[in-house]
């Protein structure tokens, strides 16, 4: 199976979260010419055989393809029901997909919290990029959605762990006839330090940081001339831009990183805030 081949994941567990994702999952399938495989992940618990869980599992993914067909006609997604923790079966099925598609809560935990713990699990361990779609944004039919929500936005960091960001979400943006990329980068005048940058010019440092922009982008805008780009370099984080792009975003894409910078589990602090806030679908893309 070739790498355009390799499935979209969308993780279903009832929860209204899940359908939006479910529903996300398939519109972004049949935009980018990939297979849909749902998946509803088993635990074992006291409070039900394995029997039962079955037959709930094979219920909820009947209901779950019905609901694609309605929304992606001749798409014919194929399903699976793994016996596992989700955050783990999700993992693992992402070694052969092309993304993975969550809510941003499910049926179990804290209403109060914005985030769950499986999505945020799979966001951090997950070995393709993972969308988590923030619901109550999908009640307009697809037309209005691809209207209202067209852009795509990428937050970036100056260095190679932002290759990866830049190629999903170039190929996002171009699946998306119309849809203009805006590219964030936050500097700060220690980080132009560090870089070896300007360190008391704030205007040399504010010019660097759209130079860095321009390098990282050249090639691509080559590779896909349909795509308009527009820069944004931000004095300061680019989280809180990010959070407010995202509300009229049809996907904001950002970098999950790794080592000492991560927050909880494998997430950086742009992405741990970016997702936990965000207003719209964020894909969070491994380095």
């Amino acid at each position: 199976m070739t790498s355009t081949e390799l499935p979209v994941i969308a993780a279903v567990d009832g929860s209204a979260p899940s359908r939006d994702a479910l529903d996300w999952a398939a519109r972004e399938a049949v935009g980018r010419g990939f297979p849909l495989v749902v998946v509803h992940a088993l635990q074992r618990t006291r409070r039900a055989g394995h029997e039962a869980q079955q037959r709930e599992a094979e219920e909820l993914l009947t209901k779950s393809v019905r609901r694609v067909n309605e929304i992606a006609p001749g798409l014919h997604p194929t399903t699976l029901a793994p016996l596992d923790f989700p955050a783990a079966a999700l993992t693992s099925l992402s070694r052969a997909a092309s993304m993975v598609v969550v809510g941003s809560r499910g049926l179990g935990g804290f209403r109060s919290l914005m985030l769950g713990s499986n999505s945020l699990a799979t966001a951090s361990m997950a070995r393709c990029p993972v969308v988590v779609v923030h619901g109550g944004r999908l009640a307009e039919g697809p037309e209005e959605t691809a209207e209202v929500f067209s852009d795509v936005v990428a937050g970036v960091a100056a260095d190679e762990s932002s290759e990866s960001v830049l190629e999903f979400a170039f190929e996002a943006a171009a699946s998306r006839p119309g849809a203009r990329l805006r590219i964030v980068h936050g500097w700060t005048m220690f980080s132009s330090m560090l870089s070896g940058g300007p360190v008391f010019d704030r205007d040399a440092a504010a010019d660097a940081a759209e130079r860095t922009l321009a390098e990282l982008t050249a090639g691509r805008r080559e590779e896909y001339p349909q795509v308009e780009v527009v820069r944004e370099p931000v004095n300061g984080s680019a989280s809180h831009t990010l959070v407010a792009a995202s509300a009229t975003a049809a996907l904001t894409v950002i970098g999950r990183r790794r080592g000492g910078e991560s927050l909880g589990l494998g997430l950086s602090p742009v992405a741990q805030t970016t997702l936990t806030h965000a207003r719209g679908p964020v894909a969070v893309v491994p380095g």
